[in-house]
């Protein structure tokens, strides 16, 4: 006699052989922060970190929380750049020799995304939601990020106030540059959990590096991304490539008003 069984009992054995080959499969890359799920924010997470000249790469101080890390490894790699995407917020990430990575990152309440992205189909994946408790969102971010190495390029913002946010004041009223990148790539973060309304001014110096044999600077295309209240119904992103020529060069790239 032929009994049917349950679509859930036939399946499970194929379910089962594919969850052990899943995990005797080696990963590519690893995320150890943050973790898929849910948490809690933490108030005490920074939005600057303590920079040694030159900086190679943004990395993690010893007492940046947990909630404020971004860090994990890829194995078997072939070059030394990844790029991070961060809530649609792409930027280049240095991996270490060991394949390690980690970048701080002020993270907002709610839904927030991470993917990293090397090679042409190797991506890892993770989502998390996280609650406020009393951790200060950014309702401004402003990200510069370039495409070559061995380059310093600067970001300067100037709020209504008439404050100014550059690597030698990267703290102002109401906002910060995360950390100065000196050697290519970036990115270079100006976060602000409480923007000033009026009229801000982002510019663009090409500090240094990246000479040729002429002594003259290469070419290197920047990319800059405003964002206003992220993670929100109302969010609004403007993103800009343009092309920095030599060092000493100074470009106003944009003006907006917020909100």
């Amino acid at each position: 006699m032929n009994i049917c069984q349950p679509a859930s009992l036939r399946l499970a054995p194929l379910a089962a052989g594919l969850l052990s080959a899943a995990l005797s499969a080696p990963a590519w890359a690893e995320l150890e922060a943050p973790i898929a799920g849910w948490r809690l924010g933490n108030p005490n997470a920074p939005y600057t970190q303590t920079v040694n000249y030159p900086a190679v790469s943004a990395s993690i101080d010893a007492d940046t929380p947990e909630s404020s890390q971004i860090r994990g490894r890829i194995r078997n790699r072939d070059k030394d750049i990844a790029t991070l995407v961060v809530n649609g917020n792409a930027m280049p990430m240095r991996i270490n020799e060991d394949g390690a990575f980690a970048r701080p990152y002020a993270f907002g309440a709610g839904s927030n995304s991470i993917e990293v992205i090397a090679g042409d189909s190797e991506r890892l994946r993770a989502q998390f939601h996280q609650s406020a408790n009393g951790q200060a969102e950014s309702r401004l971010r402003i990200l510069l990020s370039w495409d070559s190495d061995g380059t310093d390029l600067d970001l300067h913002v100037l709020t209504p106030n008439g404050q100014h946010a550059w690597y030698g004041q990267r703290v102002i009223d109401g906002g910060a540059i995360d950390v100065d990148v000196t050697t290519g790539y970036g990115p270079e973060i100006f976060a602000s959990p409480a923007p000033e309304k009026g009229l801000y001014q982002v510019y663009v110096n090409y500090y240094g590096g990246g000479e040729d044999e002429g002594g003259g600077g290469n070419l290197t295309i920047a990319h800059l991304a405003v964002v206003s209240n992220e993670g929100t119904p109302h969010e609004k992103r403007q993103e800009f490539a343009f092309p920095m020529r030599f060092a000493g060069e100074l470009v106003l790239v944009r003006q907006f008003l917020y909100p």
